[in-house]
């Protein structure tokens, strides 16, 4: 005599193997992609400047959703001085301080900064962007990568 166990079970396992199937739509696109969707998935626009060697980063909407880029503002500070978070703060391989800036919508460029001191999260830095600059302090890394990224 047989179990009747495994036959009560199969409905639920059905059951469960529908849910997931309509759970993941995305496992089911088809090839044919919209303009749209194309457009969206292109790589940031990287415009370097020959004199300065600094690039001009343009992303779209969902690349910046992607990175889920946050800025917070440059703030005065004793006399010249300029406050920024250190979350903002970059190091490239020479040592050298870079920000980068968000200028205008989904445009992002790499500024200089010269720190004076850090403490509790805060740069005083006696040169770099202008008080009211926004910078990023989530995702800068990730643009200091697409902006040297030599593969294409």
């Amino acid at each position: 005599m047989t179990s009747q166990q495994p036959l009560r079970r199969l409905p639920l396992a059905a059951a469960v193997c529908a849910a997931l199937l309509f759970a993941l739509p995305s496992c089911a696109q088809t090839t044919a992609a919209t303009p749209a969707a194309v457009s969206a998935n292109e790589p940031a626009k990287v415009e370097k400047n020959a004199a300065t060697g600094i690039a001009k980063l343009t992303l779209t909407e969902k690349g910046i959703e992607r990175l889920d880029l946050t800025t917070d503002t440059v703030k005065a500070g004793t006399g010249t001085a300029v406050l920024l978070p250190y979350a903002a703060l970059l190091y490239d391989a020479s040592g050298k301080t870079w920000v980068y800036t968000n200028p205008a919508p989904r445009v992002y460029q790499r500024e200089p900064v010269t720190v004076a001191k850090v403490e509790s999260g805060v740069v005083t830095a006696s040169a770099g962007p202008a008080v009211g600059t926004a910078v990023v302090t989530v995702g800068a890394a990730e643009l200091f990568g697409a902006e040297f990224d030599t593969a294409h």
